[in-house]
């Protein structure tokens, strides 16, 4: 779990973690990204908590990501965003499900609001910046091509196989690529209903923060449709901004500035 100046939006992930089933055989890790409104500070409240690494900086959410399954010891990762809350049965549940199916290589619970329906969860490939809600109709597990990454459950042997997240992604983008990894691997991400996550998400695109999507989103044309189809991508993005005159999206996006700690 990466978490960065969302102090209590973190310790009420954290609360619903402590009461999962199966609590004992959990390892929890936090990084903090570099916070100062005192989330540093949360492992106090937590003392069963496996590991609480404190960066000393914003290092973006895809290379803390990185650092965080490299400090965990298990078969399964489960990454999770700190504005989600677990219900007890959740992780032992997901767990279960990969325990059952082989070629499964990752399993996500239904992402709910605070009213208990489907919250938006599903988009496409290549991204295009848009969920819609999970229609899940059951109990049995379904196929999905691509969950976002609010709560994922990947074999860890997933992520060795690519050595570590991709990295030229900063705040989107990194979740489409382990979706794409998988498929193109054969294998499959499971959606499983009867596991609820109840998960905030929403809030505004500012310019950087689409910027950094449009560029997550040409790094992985790039990278699965060849480099003409990323340069294409680059270069829609930036006439795109240029002709609707969002002349901040259009600095970032020619700077090639992403969402990873560097631009504070």
């Amino acid at each position: 779990m990466v978490s960065r100046n969302r102090a209590e939006l973190l310790r009420a992930c954290l609360q619903s973690l402590e009461k999962s089933q199966g609590r004992e055989s959990l390892q929890i890790v936090v990084i903090d990204n570099g916070s100062t409104d005192g989330s540093e500070n949360l492992g106090a409240e937590f003392p069963n908590i496996t590991r609480f690494l404190r960066l000393p900086k914003n290092f973006g959410l895809t290379r803390a990501m990185n650092i965080g399954w490299r400090a965990a010891e298990a078969e399964y990762v489960l990454f999770l965003h700190d504005d989600t809350e677990l219900e007890p049965d959740t992780v032992a549940r997901l767990a279960a499900v990969l325990d059952e199916t082989a070629d499964a290589a990752a399993v996500c619970p239904l992402l709910v609001d605070e009213e208990g329906e489907p919250a938006p969860q599903l988009g496409s490939l290549p991204p295009g910046g848009t969920y819609a809600p999970a229609e899940p109709g059951g109990r049995e597990p379904v196929a999905v091509t691509y969950p976002r990454g609010a709560a994922l459950m990947v074999r860890a042997f997933v992520i060795k196989s690519i050595r570590q997240v991709d990295e030229r992604y900063g705040q989107f983008g990194s979740d489409a690529d382990l979706a794409a990894h998988i498929r193109r691997g054969g294998k499959k991400i499971l959606l499983v209903p009867d596991a609820r996550a109840r998960h905030q998400g929403g809030g505004e695109y500012d310019a950087l923060r689409r910027a950094d999507f449009l560029l997550g989103r040409a790094a992985f044309t790039g990278k699965y449709l060849g480099f003409g189809a990323g340069l294409k991508a680059t270069l829609g993005s930036i006439l795109a901004s240029l002709v609707s005159f969002r002349w901040g999206e259009l600095r970032y996006t020619i700077a090639g500035q992403k969402i990873d700690g560097t631009q504070e």
